[in-house]
């Protein structure tokens, strides 16, 4: 039962959500519930200029004291705090524990972003994972590799999001060099690299999937299949990615496993985004992230789904009767969808124009684009998503129509897409 403290509050606050937040708000409208929003000390800088939409009734920035931050969410009533960036993961568990609103668990709370501390978290409650170190050192990772792992290995930072500097490695030279350029650089929140990540290389499909959880009951909202490319050098990068039925058995197999993984790592509430990767094994966790997933447009989900992660998350809020009676996996596959991310593939290029871009809206099964850089913005070498020029949506009820129009997108790409 929810107390009377829960049900009278008219204030979400939602942190670091720069990419959502017209969705949100767009979510909300209707209810008789209020936004503030929370920007963290280290927003993702791949964002840009961090602009919000009109609608939210403050934006409360935190300067790292959290019993400041947590007195002027107070002042306006805010009953729950949910993060909607990767960056606003801890920040989102920690003001929550400070209010007593509803949160996640608090016994290891790093190993919701530390992706080292995720591991040990599947360790200890019995979970499969990837055999994983961290370290400082580049030898120590070779010599794991050498003796226990076996090549190639995957070389990641600890706690960034995005596919930064996602690399998987052959041989120790190569180890030494990513380790080298991680090293070097901060994350996609500006924080320096004290340390890099190593995996096993887990050889197998990858899915993802999308889930919101209140008072630790979870709803899967959708099951996607990623297909990925690997570049010269070990960078890993989308290619597309599809829906599954969800009545497919991978599906339902990739679902249990995934509602494991967030309990034992004590997500209670709000949004999640988990990738899996189906091993001759089975199910085995790539990372999993407490905040909505990215890339939302909730009109194309409710169309091809029948629900989007966005509206089920605000009902998880102002209505937790109707979003107790959701069924535990609460999509349909109604339409073939592709989600194709468009990559570049040269060293020179510059970001489509509008009119450059009719040629793919011209295409049969196309509903939607997002172009990441100004028009006439020169583009790097594609090789992570916040490098991507964009991304396109293609849906239909005919596979093959997907197919096709999939090639001929690529096609274009390699053609004249980012000429000069």
């Amino acid at each position: 039962m929810q107390s009377s403290a829960r049900a009278r509050s008219k204030r979400v606050a939602f942190v670091d959500a720069f990419s959502l937040g017209p969705q949100l708000l767009s979510a909300l409208d209707g209810f008789d519930m209020e936004c503030v929003h929370v920007q963290s000390l280290n927003p993702n800088v791949a964002l840009g200029r961090l602009a919000l939409p009109e609608g939210f009734v403050d934006n409360v920035k935190h300067e790292g004291d959290i019993a400041a931050t947590a007195s002027a969410l107070r002042e306006h009533e805010v009953g729950w705090v949910i993060s909607i960036g990767e960056s606003g993961v801890e920040l989102a568990d920690r003001l929550s524990a400070e209010l007593g609103t509803p949160g996640n668990g608090m016994s290891r709370p790093t190993s919701r972003r530390n992706k080292f501390d995720m591991v040990l978290a599947l360790r200890d409650a019995g979970l499969e994972h990837a055999a994983t170190v961290v370290s400082f050192d580049a030898d120590e990772i070779v010599e794991w590799a050498e003796t226990t792992a076996g090549y190639p290995v995957v070389l990641k930072p600890v706690a960034s999001s995005g596919t930064d500097n996602v690399a998987a490695c052959s041989s120790a030279d190569q180890i030494r060099a990513v380790h080298k350029k991680i090293m070097a650089s901060s994350d996609r929140h500006g924080l320096p690299n004290t340390v890099v990540l190593a995996q096993e290389f887990l050889d197998g499909d990858e899915y993802f999937v999308n889930t919101v959880s209140r008072d630790g009951k979870h709803h899967t909202v959708e099951i996607w299949r990623y297909y990925k490319t690997r570049l010269p050098g070990g960078y890993i990068i989308y290619d597309y990615c599809e829906p599954l039925a969800p009545d497919d058995p991978v599906a339902k197999e990739v679902e249990s496993y995934t509602h494991r993984v967030l309990d034992a790592l004590e997500v209670r509430n709000g949004g999640g985004h988990t990738e899996v990767m189906v091993t001759a094994s089975g199910p085995v966790l790539v990372e999993s992230a407490a905040r909505p997933g990215g890339g939302q447009i909730p009109d194309i989900s409710n169309r091809c789904l029948g629900t989007n992660q966005v509206d089920v998350l605000i009902l998880s809020v102002v209505d937790p009767v109707a979003f107790d009676r959701l069924p535990t996996t609460g999509y349909q596959l109604t339409e073939r969808l592709r989600y194709v991310h468009l990559v570049n593939s040269k060293d020179q290029g510059v970001a489509p124009s509008h009119e450059t871009m009719a040629v793919i809206r011209a295409l049969p099964s196309y509903v939607h684009a997002v172009t990441t850089f100004p028009e006439g913005h020169p583009l790097p070498r594609t090789i992570d998503v916040a490098t991507r020029p964009g991304y396109v949506i293609l849906v239909s009820e005919d596979p093959e129509q997907l197919a096709a129009d999939y090639r001929k997108l690529r096609d274009i790409e390699r053609d004249h897409l980012y000429a000069n």
